[in-house]
């Protein structure tokens, strides 16, 4: 699996060194790599946002050429300048914060892998979009078969199924670059808090709090993993216009990546961005031409190269109801529900559960509900300190909160987006406002401790430990009860009708050829979330899928063999949907015909290979 992880590295850090070129990028070695990653991502996403309207394959190797051509022009000025190395300099905070994207890497790795079987049921949705994007090339799609894709943006699926491409399982690439997503968001909140915050120390306390609090992402497999480190790539970028106004272009690139990734939260970047861009102008009392270029043309690229060719093939109602968005009946407001949602009680924010949910954990917990609210307080004491031109990152941040406060308390509520994964757009503010909040609280008690120090050493010692109290009842009280969740077994979603189902297909991935093709009359998700494969959305297949249980025997085995289907697999949700009695007579011929054998059977499933 090393080819597919050197692919996407390379090819987000050469396109993030492409677009690094337009504009000055930062001295410290570890934030301008790493942020050439974040920048490649949003990158990589528009670009195959703008293969795709062209009708070019969305192949690997045009991404890979893609970022190889910036890497060599990069190397060339480099030794033309004589330069060959850049320079290695670099903020301890930085190092510290790859050690929270290590950490997190490990723990939702290290829990999506713990079990063998894709979780819930979205997973397995997106590994049929993420197989068909590997197979076709292409994110346009029959909207009849997939969930995911077309009018859905698609950025997830075809990011996984760009990088399916690179290797021979759905399952790995699903489980392993959905945690990395996840991981990377952290470290790129990191830095954007340091260009927002103008401070490496409050960033580093701020990363860390957003590392720890569980109500900000889990590994759980669906789109909202890729919006939000895009979120923080974008923001990122429209910070640094004030170092070099270029930065405009790569942030407008990121901001047409983050609103075509998923309905809910492109939506949530979105407003975010409308109460930065107005609470910074109004306290810097000017009009921000080049943050306003940045969001204005993000908005219209993705409008152009998505939501556009939306319209004209489903029509705007048809794509409304595609990326699951309708207005209330009889009202003229937005009132988007979840499936989870629900009216969220004090001991909801401030107590962490280590049973929660598994798609947006909800939870602050003590420790840090007690630093945010200490932090409010502080900044709302000291309002007029907000007013300055330096510190418009207060207002913003204070707005951002009450604005995600009411969005995740908008579940009886008209006005209201999908309330419960609003949890995680709470964390950014929470997070943000706990850095400053242990910031002062450091800053204060060093102060007083330097009256009892008798050495450098000892007060910084004294310091340390003052950091370690609070880091530690951070862990115990908000990161056990995240790692708890993250690396608990999830179930695999409540499509499947009996714990042997799940088992007979897990025995298929564990016995059977990576890609072995398997036909099924009902749902092939498992088939292809379990590495084998069906074109499911091919027109016969699904023309084939309806009428052919109905066949006979002979001409079942006849249309299986004419198009290559080495297995025919007859499950628990095929009864359910055929009924039992039609289910039973349908095993009773395949088994007594002499062209198929019985390769596994249980109560969950029956498995065919066809002779």
């Amino acid at each position: 699996m090393a080819l597919d992880i050197l692919f996407f590295f390379a090819s987000i850090w050469g396109i993030g060194i492409g677009l690094g070129l337009l504009a000055k990028e930062a001295d410290d070695f570890i934030e301008r790599n790493v942020m050439r990653l974040a920048a490649g991502l949003g990158g990589m996403i528009t670009l195959g946002f703008l293969l795709n309207l062209a009708e070019i394959p969305l192949d690997w190797r045009i991404f890979l050429v893609a970022a190889l051509i910036p890497i060599t022009a990069k190397a060339y000025m480099k030794l033309k300048q004589g330069k060959p190395f850049s320079s290695l300099k670099f903020n301890p905070y930085s190092l510290a914060a790859l050690a929270l994207l290590a950490v997190s890497l490990q723990m939702y790795a290290s829990g999506a892998f713990s079990y063998p079987y894709l979780e819930d049921d979205d997973s397995w949705s997106h590994a049929t979009g993420t197989k068909y994007v590997a197979k076709e090339k292409t994110v346009f799609a029959d909207p009849e078969y997939f969930h995911f894709i077309d009018p859905y943006p698609p950025a997830y699926d075809m990011l996984m199924g760009i990088i399916h491409q690179t290797n021979d399982s759905v399952y790995f690439t699903l489980k392993f670059f959905n945690a990395l997503l996840a991981a990377l968001s952290v470290i790129f909140f990191y830095f954007f808090a340091a260009a927002f915050l103008r401070s490496r120390r409050k960033a580093f306390f701020a990363a860390f709090a957003l590392f720890a609090v569980p109500a900000f992402l889990s590994h759980f497999i669906w789109a909202i993993a890729l919006t939000m480190p895009l979120f923080f790539a974008s923001f990122y970028s429209v910070e640094k216009i004030r170092d070099d106004k270029r930065w405009w272009i790569i942030a407008a690139i990121a901001i047409a990546a983050t609103l075509t990734t998923s309905p809910t939260h492109s939506t949530y970047f979105g407003l975010f961005f409308l109460i930065y861009f107005a609470a910074r102008a109004v306290i810097e009392r000017k009009i921000l031409q080049y943050e306003f270029l940045a969001g204005f043309s993000g908005l219209l690229l993705s409008f152009f190269m998505w939501w556009l060719p939306m319209i004209m093939r489903h029509g705007i109602t048809g794509t409304l109801e595609g990326v699951g968005l309708r207005i209330a009946q009889g009202a003229s407001v937005l009132n988007v529900g979840g499936t989870a949602d629900r009216v969220y009680s004090f001991s909801d924010f401030f107590i962490a559960q280590k049973a929660n949910m598994i798609n947006n954990p909800i939870g602050i917990g003590i420790a840090l509900s007690l630093i945010a609210i200490f932090g409010v307080i502080m900044l709302l004491v000291r309002y007029k300190d907000m007013l300055s031109k330096e510190n418009y990152w207060a207002g913003v941040t204070l707005l951002w909160l009450f604005f995600s406060l009411y969005a995740v308390n908008a579940a009886s509520l008209q006005i209201k987006l999908s309330p419960f994964r609003a949890w995680m757009i709470l964390a950014i503010p929470v997070s943000l406002i706990a850095g400053e909040a242990v910031n002062r609280l450091y800053s204060s008690f060093k102060a007083i401790a330097r009256n009892f120090a008798k050495s450098a050493i000892t007060l910084n010692v004294i310091a340390f430990l003052f950091l370690g109290i609070i880091a530690y009842s951070v862990i115990y009280t908000s990161f056990v009860q995240k790692y708890s969740v993250n690396t608990a077994t999830w179930p695999p979603g409540a499509f499947w009708t009996s714990g042997e189902e799940i088992a007979s297909y897990v025995w298929v991935m564990e016995n059977l050829p990576k890609g072995s093709s398997i036909f099924t009359f009902y749902n092939d998700g498992p088939i292809i979330g379990m590495d084998m494969y069906m074109c499911g959305w091919c027109p016969e297949v699904t023309e084939y899928k309806i009428a052919g249980f109905n066949q006979t025997a002979e001409e079942n085995y006849e249309w299986l063999k004419a198009n290559g289907y080495e297995y025919l697999i007859i499950d628990g949700q095929s009864a359910r949907h055929f009924g039992d009695e039609s289910t039973n007579g349908k095993l009773k011929l395949l088994a007594e015909s002499g062209n198929f054998d019985i390769v596994l059977q249980n109560k969950g499933a029956v498995l065919f290979r066809i002779k």
